[in-house]
């Protein structure tokens, strides 16, 4: 999944650049994504993500990794999330 987070799906979106005589170009906005390691409580045990700057601030809101799977909608997760999501809840 190249340029796009892998827990809630943000991917790039496109604009213009707008110079000072109001000429327009094409250009792409890119999320901020890091490459992060996050820990679940219930398994104990970390997982590496590609995961945007945004999202982790809202994982730190939501109470971690473990509260932030068990509401997040299955569409939106990569594959290795929703398979967490699933061990997660086979060990509730």
């Amino acid at each position: 999944m190249a340029r796009r987070c892998e827990l809630t799906g943000l991917g790039p979106q496109s604009g213009h650049n707008v110079s000072h005589a109001k000429n327009r170009t094409k250009r792409r906005f890119l999320p901020n994504l890091c490459n992060v390691t996050l820990h679940s409580d219930k398994l104990g045990e970390g997982h590496k993500f590609k995961v945007a700057a945004s999202t982790l601030r809202t994982i730190d809101h939501v109470g971690g990794l473990d509260a932030f799977l068990a509401k997040a909608d299955d569409d939106k997760l990569s594959p290795s999330a929703l398979k967490l999501k699933k061990k997660l809840a086979k060990a509730s």
